[in-house]
């Protein structure tokens, strides 16, 4: 090939738009690289197939042990949470933390927070609170139900109404309507003995 070649179109991915080669390299060079591409993109294709066909036969074979997909992942889940337990990390970090709380817990902070928590919840002021805030839900709770009350009441009120009647009526008429034309039927409700509207 000569010069005037090097520069011709190739349809090949590994060209360049326009039709050149990459500098450096010859036509032959991009000839052999480009069947090699095709080799490994075809070996590529190959093993997906059979990683599709192993993935099926591995679901199969879990199909027909028992073995479904949440029960995989609870045991995945288990399994790496058991080796997250058994790392260096986590044993170092959940031993500095025991180091940490036995700190706390011996300072002399903590027990003073501590028995001042203790004197607050035995207060009386703090009973009077906590009974003052049950009688504020019980009170919260029984106007709640009051209102659902109200509410169901005054729905039976209006279901019984002769304009909700009326309303109901024509929804039930409307769906004979409907569902007879798409049961193939007439414009007759099927309580009229096929009698037109």
């Amino acid at each position: 090939m000569d010069s005037s070649e090097h520069g011709s179109s190739m349809t090949s991915p590994g060209v360049a738009i326009g039709g050149t080669l990459p500098p450096g390299l010859t036509e032959e060079e991009a000839e052999e690289l480009q069947v090699e591409l095709t080799k490994v993109d075809d070996e590529i294709q190959t093993l997906r197939q059979v990683l599709v066909a192993k993935e099926r036969h591995a679901a199969e074979l879990k199909r027909r042990l028992g073995i479904s997909p949440l029960s995989e992942i609870k045991q995945n889940i288990t399994k790496g949470w058991h080796d997250v337990q058994c790392s260096n990390a986590y044993m170092r970090t959940s031993q500095t933390l025991g180091d940490l709380n036995r700190r706390v817990a011996s300072s002399n902070l903590y027990l003073t927070a501590s028995a001042t928590l203790e004197d607050i919840g035995r207060s009386d002021a703090y009973k009077r609170t906590q009974e003052t805030l049950s009688q504020a839900g019980q009170m919260t709770s029984a106007a709640f139900s009051t209102m659902g009350s109200a509410i169901r009441n005054r729905f039976g009120e209006m279901r019984n109404s002769p304009s909700f009647k009326s309303f109901e009526d024509k929804v039930d008429n409307m769906k004979y309507k409907v569902m007879g034309r798409s049961n193939g039927e007439s414009d007759h409700s099927p309580t009229s003995n096929n009698a037109p509207f």
